[in-house]
Formats: C-alpha cells, sequence, structure tokens
C-alpha cells in the first residue's frame, strides 16, 4: 500500500518511535517522515507508506504552522523548558509591549541554529557537541516568518503565539530571541505543529485511533492517496502510447504530452499521470530549444499499464 497518514503525534515519543510504530500497526516495511518533531512536542507528524517515501524530500520546503507556548524570565540552554536553567529575571510586559516586539520578527529574519539542533558542523550534530559540554560558532541562516500572532496574553509571563514559517526554522529559537529582545529572556514551554503544507491537526488521526483501525485491520481508512501533499503542483496527462518512455525515465516532450508547454516556467514541478494513474514528479525545462520534462523522481515499479509500441 502507498500513501500517507496524517499522525496528530503526542508528547513524549520520538518521530522516529512514532515511525517504528506505524511499521508495526500497519505491518508495511517501509515507512517513513516528512520531518522531525522533538519529544516534547505534539501535532501534525505526516507518515510515508510504501512508494510514498520516495516523495518525502519533495515536503520538505513544505510552510509548517506552530501554536507555541512562552514563559518569559526564563533562559535555558535547550531555550526550552528540558534544559537547564541559565539565568532568571524578572519579565516586566504587557500585551501591548508583546504585540509591539512580534512585528519585529515577521517577513525574512536572519536565526542562528541553537546548539541543541541537527544541523551538522564538522561532521557532527550540533546537539552531539552540546551533549559534550561544547559550544561551537555557528553561521546565521536566513527563514521566513510569513505569520506571527499573539493569540493569547497570560500575565504575568506567559503568552501562546501562533507561527506560519519555512523550512529550517526553529520556534524555541524565536521564543528565545523574542525574550532576548524584551530584555528578560524567555523559553518555549510548548509547541503544537498544526500543519505541514496540506496536512493539518484538523484531519489528524490520533495513535489510539490507528491502533484501534489496526485491531481490525481497517488501519487503511487513514491512508490518503499518494498524491495528496502534492496538490500544488499542476497535472500532466501522458499520451497512451509513450508511457513506456516515462516508466524508463526519459525526457518526455510536448507531443507525449496531453498539454501545452506554454503554461508552465522554468523549473517548475509537475505531476505526471496515465490516465488516473499517478506515475511521478517531472521538472519543465524552458532553457533549450525544444523543451522538456525531465524525471525528478519515478514511481515506475509497481505500476502495472499497457506496453505500447
Amino acid at each position: 500500500m502507498d500513501g500517507f497518514i496524517n499522525l496528530d503525534k503526542p508528547i513524549g515519543p520520538t518521530s522516529f518511535k512514532m515511525v517504528d510504530k506505524a511499521r508495526k500497526l500497519t505491518g508495511q516495511k517501509k515507512v517513513g517522515h516528512t520531518g522531525t518533531l522533538d519529544p516534547g512536542a505534539s501535532g501534525v507528524l505526516p507518515l510515508c507508506v510504501g512508494r510514498a517515501t520516495k516523495l518525502a524530500v519533495f515536503l520538505v520546503d513544505s510552510n509548517k504552522t506552530y501554536r507555541a507556548e512562552i514563559t518569559f524570565g526564563i533562559t535555558t540552554d535547550t531555550q526550552d523548558r528540558y534544559g537547564r536553567i541559565l539565568r532568571t529575571k524578572k519579565a516586566e510586559m504587557d500585551r501591548k509591549r508583546l504585540e509591539e516586539m512580534l512585528r519585529q520578527f515577521r517577513g525574512p529574519i536572519m536565526q542562528l541554529p541553537p546548539m541543541y539542533s541537527a544541523v551538522r558542523q564538522g561532521g557532527k550534530k550540533l546537539y552531539e557537541l552540546a551533549r559534550e559540554g561544547l559550544e561551537v560558532e555557528r553561521k546565521s541562516r536566513k527563514i521566513e516568518v510569513y505569520r506571527l500572532d499573539l493569540a493569547d496574553y497570560l500575565p504575568p509571563d506567559r503568552a501562546v503565539i501562533e507561527v506560519e514559517c519555512s523550512k529550517g526554522t526553529y520556534i524555541r529559537t524565536l521564543c528565545n530571541d523574542i525574550g532576548e529582545k524584551l530584555g528578560c529572556g524567555a523559553i518555549m514551554s510548548s509547541l503544537t505543529r498544526l500543519s505541514v503544507g496540506d496536512f493539518s491537526l484538523d484531519s489528524a488521526v490520533t495513535l489510539k485511533e490507528l491502533e484501534e483501525a489496526a485491531k481490525d485491520g481497517n488501519w487503511a481508512k487513514y491512508l490518503l492517496p499518494i498524491d495528496y501533499p502534492l496538490k500544488h503542483m499542476p497535472k500532466v496527462f501522458i499520451r497512451d502510447k509513450y508511457v513506456k518512455l516515462a516508466l524508463n525515465g526519459n525526457n518526455l516532450y510536448d507531443h507525449n504530452l496531453l498539454t501545452n508547454n506554454k503554461e508552465f516556467n522554468h523549473l517548475q514541478q509537475l505531476r505526471l499521470y496515465y490516465r488516473s494513474t499517478f506515475l511521478g514528479i517531472y521538472s519543465y525545462h524552458s532553457d533549450t530549444q525544444p523543451s522538456y520534462f525531465r524525471a525528478n523522481r519515478l514511481l515506475a515499479d509497481g505500476v502495472e499499464v499497457k506496453q505500447y509500441s
């Protein structure tokens, strides 16, 4: 079986443990996830099943939305409530001051990856160095905060924010940086991921629901189609007699498809179908004459179609 499970990860287990649990419940060997969610966080964790694991790389760039609680007046080495307290200071603020401060963190900003992160440096992950008691120099990276709203203010020292952001954004670092700007420090005291691309918490299945369905052998009712998270990519359909070309990974040209290449931009990614069967992802290249479509990720294994001459 191939597709995605939109899982609502509970607080506690790692993302890897959730993948392992899903393998056992579904009996499927190929299961993966599209982006780690920390053990202390809950919310949307899309799981790839079967051939959908080949598409995980295309979901990494998806925008994500989070709801986070910030506790002001505390600074820890992990920037969340699980770390060692480095300092405390009385938080003095009000809703108006906090809302004004949030404006500074909207749009493109530079963010310094935290030491407790999976970013690699010198062949090691930063969190491995941090556990050895080391702190190394890191380079700030450009991220983008598309939306940052104050969802609730809980005086005297807590607030809830909602954040829509680009890949590579660390929400606990965002919370820490807001606290530093306010002069009192802050930690991320809770985190829920509300969405990853087209996967939202509103339609996610809980682990308990997946376990109950698996007992009845009916877990697949929660399996979303393999092309579910690719809705933003235009569809193109191949002509019957050229299906073999696509299955062999050959470049395709305008006459191979039931489409007009003038509709697409250079390097735009597209979903390729044979009738109703999804064959994979192609990219359009208009920098040559004639222009052509190149296979980025094929799902041809296991696809049964007639062979055409």
